[in-house]
Order: C-alpha cells, then sequence, then structure tokens
C-alpha cells in the first residue's frame, strides 16, 4: 500500500513537471490565419492589425510583416543584415532583426501572421517558429523561435497598446551574407527593438545586447530565452502609451541581471554594416 502511494505521488510529480514543461515557452499559441509562405527578403501585403495604435505619434491600422524579423508601418523593408534602429528610416517594430531565410521547403518553417486575443483584449502577431537563415540551402540544424504580439490597451487610451517580444530557443545570430559563419554565428549579429524611424533621442529602443556578437543566443551574455523584463523568461513587455513608452522604464543601458530578473533597455546602438546579398 505505501509502495503504492508513492508510486502514485511519483506519477502525479512527472506529469506536473510535464505540464509544465509544456507550458514553460512564452511564445502565445495562434497569430496564424496567414503565412508568408517559402521566402528569402521577402514582406506580406499591407496588413490589417484589427485595432489602431498610437506609435510615437504616428496613427497605424495596419503593417507589413517582414521575413527578416520585424514589422514595418512605412512600407515592406527587405534589409537583411541589422543595422542600428535609430539610423532605420520607417517605423519599425523588431523582436530579432536578422537575415532569416525560409526558402528551402525541406530546412525549417515558414513565418505565420494575424490577428488573435490576449486576455480578452484584440491583438496581432507575427511567428517565427523554427525559421532558419541565408543560405537556407546549406543544411543547418540551428533553427530560432520568436513572436512578436501587439495588444490593443485601448481601455487605458485611444491609440494605447503593448508590445511583446517573445523568444524561445534563439541558435543563430546571422545569415552568411551578414558575414555569419557556416552555423549562423557571428558577422553582422541581430538586432531587437523598435524605431519611430526618425532617428530623435527617445524615439527608439534596442535590447541590450543588439549587435553583440554571441549575445542573444542561448546561453549567450544577453540570451534571450531567458532574460526579461517582465519575470517572466523569454518575455520582454512594452507599454506604449498616449504614443510613448511608459514601462517597463527604458532609460538606463544595464548589465544582464540573473535569470527572471528585469533586464533595463537602451536606445542605443552603433551603425552596422549592410553587405551584399544575392539579388
Amino acid at each position: 500500500m505505501f509502495k503504492a502511494s508513492i508510486a502514485a505521488s511519483l506519477t502525479v510529480c512527472a506529469l506536473l513537471l510535464s505540464a509544465a514543461s509544456a507550458i514553460a515557452s512564452p511564445i502565445r499559441i495562434g497569430f496564424d490565419a496567414h503565412d508568408l509562405g517559402r521566402t528569402d527578403d521577402g514582406s506580406s501585403a499591407l496588413t490589417d492589425l484589427g485595432f489602431s495604435i498610437d506609435f510615437f505619434g504616428a496613427s497605424h491600422d495596419a503593417a507589413y510583416v517582414n521575413n527578416n524579423g520585424n514589422i514595418t508601418f512605412d512600407g515592406a523593408l527587405r534589409q537583411f543584415s541589422p543595422s542600428a534602429l535609430d539610423q532605420i528610416e520607417s517605423s519599425i517594430i523588431a523582436p530579432f532583426f536578422a537575415d532569416v531565410d525560409t526558402a528551402n521547403d525541406s530546412i525549417g518553417e515558414t513565418v505565420t501572421y494575424g490577428q488573435g486575443t490576449v486576455n480578452g483584449r484584440a491583438a496581432f502577431g507575427v511567428n517565427w517558429l523554427d525559421v532558419n537563415y541565408f543560405n537556407n540551402f546549406d543544411k543547418h540544424d540551428q533553427l530560432n523561435s520568436f513572436q512578436l504580439v501587439l495588444v490593443d490597451r485601448s481601455d487605458t487610451g485611444e491609440g494605447n497598446f503593448d508590445i511583446e517580444f517573445n523568444y524561445d530557443s534563439i541558435l543563430w545570430e546571422a545569415g552568411t551574407a551578414s558575414g555569419g559563419d557556416a552555423l549562423g554565428l557571428g558577422g553582422n549579429a541581430a538586432r531587437a527593438g523598435f524605431s519611430a524611424g526618425t532617428g530623435i533621442e527617445g524615439s527608439y529602443v534596442e535590447l541590450e545586447g543588439s549587435a553583440v556578437n554571441g549575445g542573444f543566443i542561448n546561453g549567450g551574455s544577453y540570451a534571450l530565452n531567458n532574460s526579461s523584463n517582465v519575470g517572466i523568461d523569454g518575455r520582454f513587455l512594452f507599454a506604449i502609451r498616449e504614443g510613448d513608452i511608459t514601462l517597463p522604464g527604458v532609460s538606463i543601458v544595464a548589465t544582464p541581471l540573473p535569470t527572471g530578473l528585469p533586464l533595463l533597455l537602451g536606445g542605443v546602438g552603433l551603425l552596422a554594416l549592410i553587405r551584399r546579398k544575392r539579388a
């Protein structure tokens, strides 16, 4: 009887641990009504968000989904090597700006996007789940999984919204056309953040670790999959209120903190070189 009780308890524990593992990823389910298809540097048509946002004083209700880890509002963006976000002359939200390549249908998955809900509020999301890097026609085992979610917060004021960056596993940081090696490491490393496209101080934010070789990948100094500014590993949340950033604070660039603790962010970046790629 005693052994049976122990066995039952162990079974329950195993099930609980299994359930915990199943929900450990910060990636939200859904936002996959549309598929960008197999592409390298491709973009969607202007796509309805389902609600209006006030992004640094500009109102938007639609966006372009770009294969290379970002969305833009002023036009599609084919740029594959990331430059500092204060240098981008387009309003952009980029959870992982780097050379995503989904052209090979035998390696990795495609980018999906669409409308949905988060906690009962209208939302728009883009999934880069198990995506490969350029040149996708080479054999790669390293795939990245990350997500962007915009959440309508008009309940707090017209045009207010939240930006979520969600990261599961990050195993590469640059394509070979951006100077990365065969493993997708080195070169012009990925950047993450957002910008109004004006270059004005206070109108752009980059996550600490942007453009740092080895910084964002699993186990790196600024590993995205176990860093956070809201205490949830792999999730960064930015509240945009009245067209500006209000929460969390983003004015201080800080060294990475232990897993699960907030990571402060800054709008500082260096201009990166854009390298030529196949036409």
